[in-house]
C-alpha cells in the first residue's frame, strides 16, 4: 500500500470531523489523519465501532442510522476495486453479476456512507483493470451518470470530492462530474496516469504536486 496515498487521503480530513471509514486503506488513512493533524477526529467503523469501541447502539443498522441518516458524518473513506469516470465504486463482482469473473469482498456498509455522508474520498491502487469507464457493478454511488443524478435520487451527501490513488488525485470536473486528473504524486508523470486509466482522462490546466510526508507523519506511518 502506498503511503504517499494514505497520507494524501488523511489530509483531506479536518480535525474535529466525524469520519466513517471502511477497511483496509481507508481505515488506516482515517487513523493516520488522528495521529497527525486531526487528533479530535471520530473515526466510525462501517462494522458499527466508535473510536475502535463498539457503540451503544443495538446493531449495525441503529449506527447505520443514527450517524449516516441522522446526517452527522462529515467524511466517508471507502477503499474499491474498481471505480469509474464518475466516481461509481464496485467492491461486488468483476463482470457480470449472475455468472462473474470474480465475486469480491461486498459492499458493507459503502453504499449507505456513499450515499449519506457529506463527501467522500475513494482510495485504490491506480491500475488500467481497476479504472473502467463504467464499473461492472456500482456497489456506492458517486456521480452515477452526470451532475444531476444524485439530488434526483434524493442523496443525502455530496459524493466523491476526490480519488486518492498510488498515482495521484482525481476529482470531479464541476460541471460534468467526470473524474479530472489534478495532482500525482512526485515522481509520477501525468502520461504514466493517463496509460492506467480506462478512459480519456481529463487534466486539470494545472497539475498539481502532492507533499511528501513530514517528520511527523513519517513517524505517524511507521507507529501504524
Amino acid at each position: 500500500m502506498s503511503d504517499q496515498m494514505l497520507l494524501t487521503a488523511a489530509r483531506l480530513i479536518a480535525d474535529g470531523e466525524v469520519c466513517v471509514a471502511g477497511c483496509g486503506p481507508a481505515r488506516r488513512a482515517a487513523r493516520l489523519a488522528r495521529a497527525t493533524h486531526a487528533p479530535r477526529l471520530t473515526v466510525l467503523g462501517d462494522d458499527g465501532t466508535v473510536d475502535g469501541l463498539p457503540a451503544a447502539t443495538a446493531g449495525a443498522a441503529e449506527f447505520a442510522a443514527y450517524w449516516l441518516q441522522g446526517g452527522r458524518v462529515d467524511v466517508g473513506l471507502l477503499a474499491a476495486d474498481q471505480v469509474d469516470a464518475f466516481g461509481n465504486v464496485n467492491t461486488t463482482v468483476l463482470g457480470e453479476y449472475d455468472e462473474p469473473m470474480a465475486r469480491l469482498s461486498g459492499a458493507g456498509a459503502a453504499a449507505e456512507i456513499a450515499a449519506a455522508a457529506g463527501r467522500v474520498v475513494v482510495l485504490l491502487p491506480h491500475r488500467l483493470s481497476a479504472f473502467v469507464e463504467r464499473v461492472d457493478f456500482v456497489t456506492a454511488p458517486g456521480a452515477l451518470a452526470g451532475p444531476l443524478d444524485r439530488a434526483q435520487l434524493g442523496l443525502r451527501g455530496s459524493g466523491p470530492v476526490a480519488v486518492v490513488t498510488d498515482l495521484g488525485v482525481l476529482r470531479p470536473d464541476p460541471a460534468t462530474a467526470e473524474l479530472v486528473l489534478t495532482e500525482v504524486h512526485p515522481g509520477v508523470s501525468v502520461d504514466r496516469v493517463r496509460a492506467e486509466t480506462g478512459w480519456p482522462l481529463e487534466v486539470s490546466d494545472e497539475v498539481g504536486v502532492t507533499a511528501p510526508a513530514t517528520d511527523a507523519e513519517v513517524a505517524a506511518l511507521r507507529a501504524g
